[in-house]
């Protein structure tokens, strides 16, 4: 993420399919309680980070901050928007709950994150490069 130069603007590929998906994720510890702080936010940060790579996600910018988590990814498209942000805290709250038992005193019912999330996507991409791409396809057909 840091330190990287604009490659990341570059569409990305799997067999199939070319694609740039890129999400912005914010949500919140439960009743957006201060707790992410010290050795919780750096763990948070390092768990998040895993599970994207799980997922096949290229994090562009992960901020945790004391009550609120913010991830900035590009995603595959076999992957929605509500599917990743869901495994994201379902997997974290697990892990952060197992290293961090003193947690659970705050967190209600063993819930570390709040039920509501924020997405938004991200375009890189502008009327006249889709126009030039489908031209271009039809190119390839004649």
């Amino acid at each position: 993420m840091e330190g990287e130069s604009l490659g990341w603007l570059r569409p990305r590929s799997t067999r199939h399919a070319r694609y740039w998906c890129g999400y912005h994720f914010v949500w919140i510890p439960k009743y957006r309680r201060d707790i992410l702080v010290g050795e919780v936010a750096e763990y948070t940060r390092e768990v998040l980070k895993e599970i994207l790579k799980e997922l096949e996600c290229k994090p562009l910018a992960l901020e945790v901050m004391p009550n609120h988590v913010h991830v900035f990814a590009l995603c595959p498209p076999r992957h929605s928007p509500a599917y990743i942000v869901n495994y994201l805290k379902g997997k974290s709250a697990r892990r952060i709950l197992q290293r961090f038992p003193e947690l659970k005193s705050k967190a209600t019912r063993g819930k570390l994150w709040s039920r509501n999330y924020f997405v938004a996507t991200v375009g890189n991409v502008t009327a006249d490069i889709v126009r030039k791409y489908v031209e271009e396809q039809w190119e390839k057909e004649k």
